[in-house]
């Protein structure tokens, strides 16, 4: 299916305010309440549309600390590469893991209370994940850029 410029609009206008109702995103992109409905179910249909989310402030919740750990494994085999995936998914302050083209395998992004909660994160989980060769961590000083939506 290919997206038309009323699709785009509706797709946009999602990811801004993704709590805002049918009645007013159909006014807002000149849709019925019916139609601007058949078209957000044919956009979650056909994976246009993945979910639906809120978006937690870290920060409110006290993890300010954001980590991004680069990791190089001892092997690229299939075994490997899932044993480690298995593993890494387990880790609860993980927010993404990433397969990466370049000096290391994998990429994650964390986040911790502080120094020390990443301390803690790192003995826990980290030092125990499966056919790790090398890890290197690097801590966020400030975001400068924060952002889910696309460019549609």
């Amino acid at each position: 299916m290919q997206l038309d410029a009323t699709d785009r609009r509706l797709l946009r206008l999602l990811q801004r305010e993704g709590r805002i109702s049918n009645a007013e995103l159909a006014e807002r992109i000149a849709l019925s309440p019916s139609a601007c409905h058949r078209r957000m179910q044919r956009l979650e249909t056909d994976g246009y549309i993945a979910g639906y989310v809120a978006l937690v402030d870290a920060r409110r919740i006290g993890k300010p600390t954001t980590v991004f750990v680069e990791i190089t494994l001892n092997g690229q085999s299939d075994e490997i590469l899932d044993a480690f995936e298995k593993a890494v998914a387990r880790i609860p302050d993980l927010l993404e893991c990433h397969l990466m083209a370049g000096n290391a395998d994998f990429l994650l992004k964390l986040v911790a209370e502080d120094t020390e909660d990443f301390a803690r994160i790192h003995r826990q989980y980290l030092s125990r994940l499966p056919h790790v060769a090398q890890m290197h961590s690097s801590f966020a000083l400030r975001t400068v850029v924060k952002t889910t939506a696309l460019d549609i």
